[in-house]
């Protein structure tokens, strides 16, 4: 057991397939928005950090990108940054939905945890506000027989049920740190990248299945309006890979782009705590998820 003085520092990750609710249950344990989430699969994009502050412990939650079999060099690259993240943290959390019955997808992952010999694994049974109790309790034991798990966890992002219960359990695989943030930081990536990020989250409002994908966003410029400390001006461009997806986002006369400036006006202005005017340009950038070059300009390293 641990002292009541003793505190507790250190990271976990989710991992899952994609459309699982990680990033719902980061931004759930944090408390506030850090990550973008999306119906559709595959929206993270990045590996994003959010801070959950408690008088005892401090978790650093790594989101991740869904795992799974990729398609194309993006995907490739997503799944790289999955398996790396994998073996810097502490704890891992790997997320299984309760309404839905376990497939390939999440063996295949599971078969990936299993190779990460030192760091513990929580099974986390996401979605439960979505599931009967008998299919949560099924699916508790059905994720109990694909391996062997430090506990098993059946949560509520939504609902905020065994929230607590869960961060305890991560807690307890932490190593004894004082604080490795201080106290008032919810996250460590820079304005830039959750601007953009929040973006796309608006564009991918909507539109066809296969168009998330294909859309990027890099945001040029940030900064204040001359003569104005309550105005800041960003001038973000949206990249698609194909003619006919820039027709879908502009949508009819312009209605859908404008649609969507709008709708990330207001959340990053919620973000930033400023009035914001938001400059937002579209092009396209042929197959650039297949393109080491392109990848590398919209920000996805090797």
């Amino acid at each position: 057991m641990t002292s009541p003085d003793t505190h507790r520092a250190g990271f976990a990750c989710f991992v899952g397939r994609p459309n699982v609710g990680k990033s719902t249950l980061m931004n759930a344990l944090v408390g506030t928005k850090v990550a973008i989430t999306s119906s559709k699969p595959q929206t993270t994009r990045r590996v994003i950090r959010g801070i959950v502050h408690r008088p005892d412990a401090q978790i650093v939650i790594v989101d991740t990108p869904g795992l799974h079999r990729p398609r194309t060099l993006l995907g490739e690259r997503l799944d790289s940054l999955v398996l790396s993240t994998l073996t810097e943290v502490d704890v891992i959390g790997f997320c299984v939905p309760a309404n839905e019955p376990i497939g390939k997808g999440d063996r295949f992952i599971a078969d990936k945890l299993a190779a990460v010999k030192k760091t513990p694994v929580v099974a986390v049974v996401t979605k439960c506000d979505l599931a009967s109790k008998e299919q949560i309790a099924a699916q508790l034991l059905a994720v109990s027989q694909i391996a062997e798990f430090a506990a098993i966890v059946p949560v509520s992002a939504e609902a905020g049920d065994q929230l607590d219960v869960l961060a305890g359990v991560l807690i307890e695989h932490l190593p004894e740190s004082p604080p490795l943030y201080e106290g008032g930081q919810l996250t460590d990536e820079p304005e830039q990248v959750l601007v953009g990020e929040l973006i796309r989250e608006a564009a991918l409002e909507g539109v066809r299945d296969e168009l998330p994908h294909s859309i990027a966003v890099v945001v040029d410029e940030m900064l204040p309006r001359e003569g104005r400390d309550d105005l800041l001006d960003i001038y973000a461009h949206m990249f698609v890979e194909r003619p006919s997806q820039k027709a879908i986002v502009i949508g009819h006369k312009g209605e859908r782009l404008r649609d969507v400036g709008t709708r990330a006006r207001k959340q990053i202005e919620a973000l930033l705590g400023t009035r914001v005017y938001l400059d937002l340009r579209i092009s396209v950038a042929k197959d650039w998820q297949r393109d080491p070059k392109q990848l590398r300009r919209l920000g996805f390293y090797d």
